[in-house]
């Protein structure tokens, strides 16, 4: 893979910035010990701590500190038919889980329903983690409320190692959402399972003058500081493409030092104040790897996975653009992220 030539004109920009706002030095950063340096500090069960280990130690990436996961939860987060219309195979639950074996995956993320229909022949060989809510859009009109499709007691029962949720922070139904999930990581914990938030923004009053604050750095910063706060174990969040949203919306409490000494506009910096507000860097950072673009899913993933890495992220959670393509290609698309976190000549910025 020509790192170089898939990032063109940015390359340069991306490989060789170091973040002065907020330094390495002060950071958590990933590595082949991250359970028993940071996370047996905590107030983790052993359990919990053995299934976080079996997930960091599997996959191509096994051992090294980061994370590579597939998640498949779109066929009701967007509908089944936009999720697999282009490669129908991926309706099949086996086909999802294969890629992610295949691909040489972390853990794989999914629904109830898919994880659930071949737990026995899968749960053994791949980390499971079951997403418990979703925000499904046969409602009309569209709204924005995750509702629990799943109970933590399920995920435990078919063999997961680890329950993922989502917030929109923002929203009106935040408040909800936020107080269900915290109720349910906590019993994950109970039980021994490992905690996944998709810390995401939504609320209309965020886009302002054609730009999505959505993706801010500071808004998704205190996003990620609010899951963290209620314990997950990894934070996945969108990379941050802009900052100031505070100030463009006009609401909330921040400080002017975050913009001008903190960050700079520089996605490295960027993504780097997302990873600082999941203290530091205790608790893992991975990004979005984003909506399927056809062509060019390979530079904008490894791209992406640049960002991460370089911030002081744990990796990349891919999804739709790996599996709205053949088995071969997904797999060398999730290869091709994998490698960036393999290779020791991209380092922490």
């Amino acid at each position: 893979m020509d790192i170089q030539q898939l990032l063109g004109d940015e390359a340069n920009s991306l490989l060789g910035h170091t973040c002065k706002g907020i330094s390495k030095k002060s950071l958590t950063l990933p590595g082949p010990n991250y359970i028993d340096r940071i996370m047996a500090q905590s107030d983790r069960s052993i359990v919990v701590l053995r299934n976080l280990a079996h997930m960091y130690n599997h996959g191509r990436l096994g051992g090294t500190g980061y994370l590579s996961i597939l998640p498949v939860d779109q066929g009701v987060e967007h509908s089944g038919a936009a999720s697999f219309a282009r490669n129908p195979a991926y309706l099949d639950p086996s086909n999802i889980c294969e890629l992610a074996v295949e691909g040489g995956c972390n853990a794989i993320a999914s629904t109830l329903g898919v994880l659930g229909m071949v737990a026995r022949h899968y749960a053994h060989r791949i980390p499971f983690i079951v997403k418990l809510n979703h925000n499904e859009l046969l409602t009309y009109p569209n709204h924005t409320r995750q509702i629990f499709f799943a109970s933590v007691q399920q995920a435990f029962d078919l063999g997961a190692v680890g329950v993922g949720a989502t917030i929109y922070f923002g929203s009106e139904d935040a408040d909800r959402q936020l107080v269900e999930v915290s109720a349910a990581f906590a019993e994950a914990h109970r039980l021994g399972l490992f905690t996944v938030l998709w810390c995401y923004l939504r609320n209309d009053a965020f886009e302002h003058d054609g730009i999505n604050y959505e993706t801010s750095a500071d808004l998704t910063g205190q996003a990620n500081y609010l899951g963290v706060t209620i314990q997950a174990d990894i934070i996945k969040q969108k990379q941050a493409t802009c900052n100031g949203g505070y100030y463009a919306v006009d609401f909330g409490k921040t400080d002017p030092i975050v913009y001008s000494e903190l960050t700079t506009d520089h996605p490295i910096d960027l993504t780097r104040w997302q990873v600082a507000n999941c203290y530091l860097g205790r608790i893992g950072l991975i990004n979005s790897g984003g909506g399927s673009d056809g062509p060019n899913d390979l530079a904008g993933a490894v791209r992406t996975a640049i960002i991460n890495k370089r911030a002081g992220g744990v990796g990349l959670i891919v999804g739709r653009k790996s599996f709205e393509r053949p088995l071969s290609d997904g797999i060398e698309l999730l290869n091709a992220v994998q490698d960036v976190f393999l290779d020791p000549s991209i380092t922490v910025a």
